[in-house]
């Protein structure tokens, strides 16, 4: 009998797992789970995007999840893993998850500068950080070690003024965006680094001061956040969710993304923020 049970047991584990494997790689799933980024608190980020929900289910013909994991980390192992079907990443974090899982970008934000945008290094005004040159023998905020705009380009801008972090400045990891501008504002840290849309949407609703930060410095321009989708979903599905992408023009849908639209990209396009890694002699599998 009790050998009975253990085979029993052994069946319907295999059972179990069989279908978590056939439920994680479904090429045409009831449900789309799809991951937005984590640069602002998750509860305004699902909220904000309601819109983008319901425009998706009329578009694709599916019930979509919304999904805010609570670092870039975590969503970057979670599609590893098959619990996502769409992700908009960052550059950077896209790099990395290309690395460890079969997706492929297809839609990238569109503003009047096109599908790139730029960073920008932020000082406290009351610190007297006037340049970047300034940052140095102080604190600078950074948002998520896998962020390309609050802390790989930044931090690239850094090192092109021969600063480089823990020998002539000491650099936190605060999380978000938001977050960073508040550590400078709040004199918790001298500089930091995040997205310019983002600074300027602060400055816009009031959260950030300019008589508090101010820009040091812009970027030049990167390739923007991509929408990602995983490989192995139907052709089918997969034209329909591009198609809903790059035709997408309503402007309360969009106002979230502070974009005008999407655009199409390909990983060819990310090689740069690639290039930039390798500048910065950074080991992306220790990401």
């Amino acid at each position: 009998m009790k050998k009975l049970l253990t085979i029993l047991g052994i069946i319907m584990l295999g059972v179990l797992v069989a279908n978590l494997s056939q439920a994680a790689g479904n090429p045409d799933p009831d449900t789309l789970k799809v991951a937005l980024l984590p640069d602002e608190n998750a509860s305004t980020v699902i909220k904000n995007n309601e819109g983008l929900k319901k425009y998706l289910e009329t578009q694709v013909g599916k019930k979509i999840e919304l999904m805010v994991t609570t670092d870039y980390s975590s969503m970057i192992e979670a599609m590893r893993h098959g619990r996502l079907d769409l992700a908009y990443f960052g550059p950077l974090s896209y790099v990395l998850a290309k690395q460890k899982s079969s997706i492929e970008p297809f839609a990238a934000l569109k503003t009047k500068e096109g599908t790139t945008y730029k960073a920008v290094v932020i000082g406290n005004v009351a610190a007297g950080i006037n340049k970047i040159a300034d940052i140095k023998g102080k604190n600078m905020a950074y948002g998520d070690p896998a962020s390309t705009s609050s802390h790989l380009i930044p931090k690239s801008m850094l090192a092109e003024e021969r600063l480089k972090a823990k020998v002539d400045y000491q650099e936190h990891f605060v999380g978000a965006h938001d977050a960073v501008a508040m550590a400078v504002q709040n004199g918790n840290a001298q500089a930091g680094g995040l997205s310019k849309p983002i600074f300027e949407s602060l400055v816009q609703r009031g959260i950030i001061s300019p008589a508090k930060v101010k820009v040091l410095e812009e970027s030049r321009p990167f390739p923007q956040y991509p929408w990602t989708m995983r490989s192995d979903l139907k052709p089918a599905l997969k034209e329909r969710i591009r198609s809903a992408f790059l035709n997408l023009k309503d402007r309360e849908i969009l106002k979230p993304f502070k974009a005008e639209g999407f655009g199409p990209v390909t990983d060819k396009d990310y090689d740069a923020v690639r290039k930039l890694g390798e500048l910065l002699k950074l080991d992306f599998s220790r990401f």
